[in-house]
């Protein structure tokens, strides 16, 4: 007789399948956005690119409102996910389709709009694979510290190559991005507007991202000295069962005789004292 598993179980499965194809498709977008940056690709110009940008961002606002669907508060749900159903938004196809007229910078930072999806999907994926809260955390944290590294890296490379006499490679732009989220600076500056707001935002959530390395480390050792404590306990327990058993196969048990019972103790009788004889009288 087959057994039906429990509703909650499946939709939770369903769930974890969709923000793990999410994550792939984060790192497919990941891929064309790098290729188009190192070739001097425009994004506009290629028809087949805005056709998977937007079936890309169908796809997400599927998996918004499945999401809402399975809720069970879909009002809350709404409330407190409506940023990434404003992400999922294709607005590169709507600037498109209506012809609006924006600069190729600002339509480069758009394309990286959809990857705020993705890492709302990474801190699931990343969460149900990890036993630990504070480890899920860390690995959370740095991942997307590194991909808010390389994301700026790029814009600002976009941004400063042809305006900035400092930014002659990636490289530059990349260094400018790993010195910058330390609070630490660099020899590179920017020139342009938005580089600038960059260099703040960049090195703003530097400052928030750190502190994570902290409670994580201090988690570490808190664990580490609580097992060192537990196993040195166990030891002392150990040691000292040895010895007690050791101690009792040294020594050989005695027999034990009876004892044997205490004879009254008789008062010996004594004779009764004799009054002295007056001494013999002279004659």
């Amino acid at each position: 007789m087959a057994t039906s598993r429990h509703p909650s179980y499946t939709k939770q499965g369903i769930l974890n399948s969709l923000h793990v194809l999410i994550l792939g498709i984060s790192l497919f977008l990941v891929i064309t956005i790098t290729y188009d940056t190192f070739h001097h690709i425009q994004f506009l110009s290629k028809r087949s690119f805005l056709d998977i940008q937007f079936w890309i961002c169908m796809f997400f606002l599927f998996v918004f409102f499945l999401e809402m669907y399975l809720a069970q508060n879909r009002w809350e749900f709404f409330i407190t996910h409506f940023l990434f159903l404003l992400v999922s938004i294709p607005y590169l196809n709507i600037i498109d389709y209506y012809n609006l007229s924006f600069s190729p910078e600002t339509n480069y930072i758009i394309r990286f709009v959809p990857m705020i999806r993705s890492g709302y999907a990474l801190a699931i994926v990343i969460g149900w694979l990890t036993w630990n809260r504070a480890y899920s955390l860390f690995i959370t944290y740095l991942t997307m510290l590194i991909a808010t590294v390389y994301f700026s890296s790029m814009i600002f490379y976009v941004l400063e190559q042809n305006v900035n006499p400092m930014v002659t490679s990636y490289s530059a732009a990349l260094w400018w991005a790993c010195m910058d989220v330390t609070t630490v600076g660099s020899n590179i500056y920017a020139v342009t507007t938005f580089g600038k707001i960059m260099s703040v935002a960049l090195a703003g959530m530097g400052m928030m991202m750190f502190p994570i390395f902290t409670v994580y480390i201090t988690n570490v050792v808190q664990n580490h000295n609580q097992f060192r404590r537990k196993y040195y306990r166990e030891l002392d327990g150990d040691m000292a069962a040895t010895e007690a058993a050791s101690s009792s196969q040294q020594v050989p048990k005695t027999r034990e005789e009876p004892a044997q019972p205490v004879q009254p103790v008789q008062a010996e009788q004594t004779k009764p004292v004799e009054p002295p004889k007056p001494p013999p009288k002279e004659p």
